[in-house]
């Protein structure tokens, strides 16, 4: 018996892509409501919880019956308008949430979540080791058949290069730009072979340019801030054509996606180096400041560590770190192993839990 579904799309796209994912998993009729936020959201969220206060209904998706079976949401954001949904339908609406919600879990039937929050063993909890993900191979392989033959003329192998850029405690520097493509000119020249790169919405225009400027290897490249106007991203041609992969670790969309292709994955850290983190100014912008102070006074279910996510990538033999790769290519590149458990997997494994939440099957 099919259940009628309501995914709340917001303003992140690595928020939007894990509900949009779960949702084809589950193979149910599904409603996207794009819920816009106010810039003062905050304020309600946390006077009145179960609000659609913070919102701009007229921006947003209506929020009218016949109301669904089951809410997926992820997002600080979103979290007042799926209580709202279910507050409107009496309880009947069951509620996913992806990530770590600011409310507490038991005001949510499932909540899927992964190594960089803190959350404890519950049974409504559901740990993952990567993000959920809507990369499948059939479309990655469709794609890298279209692309190939415009990069025929790049040596072999193929090292694709995934760059992120500001997020939580991480600031992508250019200095962190040119040290990235300096690591990638040192794996090339082992190697041989050519680069296939490209950024994101995130990666400052000035942190691409470090990096454009200090790579040395044959390159093909997408960059956000000359080319999206012009042509088509090719990221899932460049996931399906590499043969290696290098990704900036604050990115765990990115990281999921690159691990999904069962290839040798090489980490940057984009962390700063050891020092006395108050001497550098950037750290004192918003999302670095806050982070900082929620690491040291928030409660533990209220903080966040990407760095758990790429440890446990590394522990898994999934990953190493791109400092490494000269002496594991040096010794014949024969670290890497798949892991059983890959972010595939887990993405059916959450699909089915959540059938069985909703007694199906």
């Amino acid at each position: 018996m099919e259940k009628t579904v309501w995914v709340l799309l917001g303003r992140k796209a690595g928020d939007n892509n894990q509900v949009l994912a779960l949702a084809e998993a589950l193979g149910w009729p599904y409603e996207e409501k794009r819920i816009q936020a106010r810039g003062w959201e905050l304020l309600p969220h946390l006077l009145l919880r179960v609000t659609l206060a913070g919102i701009d209904r007229r921006a947003s998706s209506p929020l009218s019956p016949p109301w669904p079976d089951m809410v997926i949401s992820a997002g600080r954001r979103n979290e007042p308008v799926a209580r709202w949904i279910r507050r409107r339908t009496g309880g009947r609406t069951r509620l996913v949430h992806i990530g770590r919600p600011w409310a507490p879990l038991d005001c949510y039937d499932l909540i899927v979540t992964t190594p960089q929050y803190f959350l404890p063993e519950r049974d409504n909890v559901l740990h993952n080791t990567l993000p959920l993900h809507r990369v499948r191979s059939d479309r990655v392989a469709a794609a890298a058949r279209r692309l190939q033959p415009e990069l025929a003329a790049l040596p072999h192998p193929l090292t694709t290069v995934l760059i992120g850029g500001d997020s939580g405690p991480f600031v992508f520097t250019p200095d962190k730009g040119r040290r990235l493509a300096e690591g990638v000119n040192r794996l090339v020249a082992q190697t041989g072979g050519s680069v296939l790169v490209t950024d994101s919405r995130r990666t400052s225009a000035a942190a691409a340019a470090a990096f454009r400027n200090a790579l040395k290897v044959p390159a093909a490249a997408y960059w956000w801030d000359l080319d999206n106007s012009d042509r088509e991203n090719p990221y899932l041609a460049y996931l399906g054509l590499g043969e290696r992969f290098v990704v900036t670790g604050e990115s765990m969309s990115m990281l999921a996606e690159a691990a999904a292709m069962g290839r040798p994955l090489y980490l940057f850290d984009p962390g700063d180096p050891p020092g006395v983190w108050w001497l550098r100014a950037r750290n004192f912008r918003h999302q670095p400041l806050s982070h900082r102070l929620a690491m040291r006074l928030a409660p533990l279910r209220m903080r966040r560590d990407v760095g758990r996510i790429q440890q446990a990538l590394v522990d898994a033999g999934r990953a190493r770190w791109l400092e490494q790769a000269p002496e594991l290519i040096a010794q014949g590149e024969d670290w890497y192993r798949a892991v059983e458990a890959d972010s595939g997997a887990e993405l059916e494994r959450t699909a089915q839990r959540v059938r069985l939440m909703m007694g199906i099957t």
